[in-house]
């Protein structure tokens, strides 16, 4: 089982940036899809970025409404991916959760078996 804790959440204002790691435990990351995903109050949560986790080459892909903004990221070394924001919308406001897969990246979140807590971003106007 992996473990994963997101920090990095918090206030800021429109067109501001933040950057969410999540620090994953437990087991060695290796072949292991990552993903953000967001869900804000009284909406279904949405699929945010996903990347692929290999101590040798990666790949991410974004949905439509943060490409341009947001960029997925790995370290490897410290078992932990990030995501950053940029351009920060009112309408990015959400609790913003990490996930993890084995065998590979998704952008459905039924397929995740590992999340994190969840931590908060708002995007004040």
């Amino acid at each position: 089982q992996v473990q994963l804790v997101e920090s990095g959440g918090g206030l800021v204002q429109a067109g501001g940036s933040l950057r969410l790691s999540c620090a994953a435990s437990g087991r060695n990351l290796v072949n292991y899809g990552m993903a953000w995903f967001r869900q804000a109050p009284g909406k279904e949560r949405e699929f945010v970025a996903t990347i692929s986790w290999s101590w040798s080459s990666g790949n991410s892909y974004h949905a439509d409404s943060v490409k341009g903004r947001f960029t997925i990221s790995r370290d490897n070394a410290k078992n932990t991916v990030y995501l950053q924001m940029n351009s920060l919308k009112p309408e990015d406001t959400a609790v913003y959760y990490c996930a993890a897969r084995y065998g590979g990246t998704s952008v459905s979140q039924n397929q995740y078996t590992s999340w994190g807590q969840g931590t908060q971003v708002t995007v004040s106007s």
